[in-house]
């Protein structure tokens, strides 16, 4: 039969009231009982169950963390890596919620506060409003945001999106380059993707340059942003000399249609991405480099820190980017593309 604590308190020679608060607050209890009461438990083959620990704590020792997608791409693989190495030792469990369109936004952020099915979360990339925050808030559990630029969190990482992208763009600038497009694939607008500030970033980089034209291309979700990049070489009398893409993954597979087209990169075009993720390095590519891996680390052990009750001595965190300069960008041909 499985063994009770009345089993335990017997053999270690304690009440059950002992073996109970050794289990629940160790700190209570000395050094000596407490290893009495594990070698009678170990020896017993006794544990106590985590539903007990919950019932007992009040927590559901579950954590949720909000996407802006049902897509996992390489930066919200990131985060849920970095969230998932910090929690899982600490016994919590990461429950992933897409948050894709204005339904699934009314359902989470309504029914949390009632249901009480998390001891915290995680807001990934995109901005919440304050009614939102609001309504967390009455779950009283930690709002910590991830690379998101709205107000009201208990605590924050991130990057400077804007400063990421101006790497890129006074590098192409000081190799000559003095037409440059920036293509992304357009947002959803009800969720204001944080990232959306690389755009803005962009145009506020180029206006700095002299003789600098610039343009950005949105290309509707569905459509092929590779396809568009090679008409904008291609169809345009005055082609740009370098294409700065939102991401690595939209850029890396253009090296390839561009050499089907006859062209080289960066012989004839330059090319920039964002992140250096996967194979950014093996395809030379020239991106600004972010770590949301190191970003999710941080905001997990900031999150437990809230549960506990304890203070944080930093809060509110911006992480540094870096400009990885690599070969898919060179200065501009001497003669036009066409």
């Amino acid at each position: 039969m499985k063994a009770s604590i009345g089993d335990v308190a017997l053999k270690a020679g304690v009440s059950n009231a002992t073996v109970s608060r050794t289990f629940a607050h160790p700190e209570q209890v000395s050094e000596a009982t407490r290893l009495k009461v594990q070698a009678a438990a170990d020896a017993l083959n006794f544990s106590v169950s985590r539903s007990a620990g919950i019932l007992k704590s009040g927590r559901t020792y579950r954590i949720a963390l909000l996407v802006g997608s049902g897509i996992i791409e390489w930066f919200t693989a990131e985060i849920i890596a970095g969230l998932n190495d910090v929690l899982r030792d600490a016994g919590y469990d990461l429950v992933i919620y897409p948050i894709e369109g204005s339904e699934a936004r009314d359902a989470f952020f309504e029914e949390l506060p009632v249901r009480s099915n998390a001891d915290a979360v995680f807001v990934s990339s995109f901005g919440i409003s304050p009614d939102e925050v609001k309504r967390l808030g009455t779950a009283k559990i930690p709002i910590i945001g991830i690379n998101t630029t709205s107000e009201g969190f208990d605590a924050t990482v991130g990057i400077n999106d804007k400063e990421g992208i101006k790497l890129i763009v006074r590098h192409l600038a000081k190799l000559g380059h003095r037409n440059l497009l920036y293509l992304y694939e357009s947002f959803s607008s009800t969720l204001g993707f944080s990232s959306f500030n690389r755009i803005s970033g962009f145009q506020e980089a180029c206006d700095a340059v002299d003789g600098l034209t610039a343009r950005t291309l949105a290309v509707q979700k569905g459509d092929s942003i590779l396809d568009a990049a090679i008409s904008e070489i291609m169809a345009q009398d005055n082609p740009p000399t370098a294409l700065c893409f939102h991401q690595d993954s939209q850029a890396i597979p253009l090296f390839f249609r561009l050499q089907r087209s006859g062209l080289s990169v960066p012989g004839d075009i330059s090319v920039t991405g964002f992140d250096d993720s996967t194979f950014a390095k093996e395809a030379e590519l020239t991106t600004v480099r972010q770590r949301p891996y190191d970003m999710a680390v941080d905001a997990a052990q900031k999150a437990l820190a809230l549960i506990e009750g304890q203070p944080i001595e930093e809060p509110f965190e911006t992480f540094p980017v870096q400009l990885q300069v690599r070969g898919s960008t060179a200065k501009p041909r001497a003669t036009p593309l066409l």
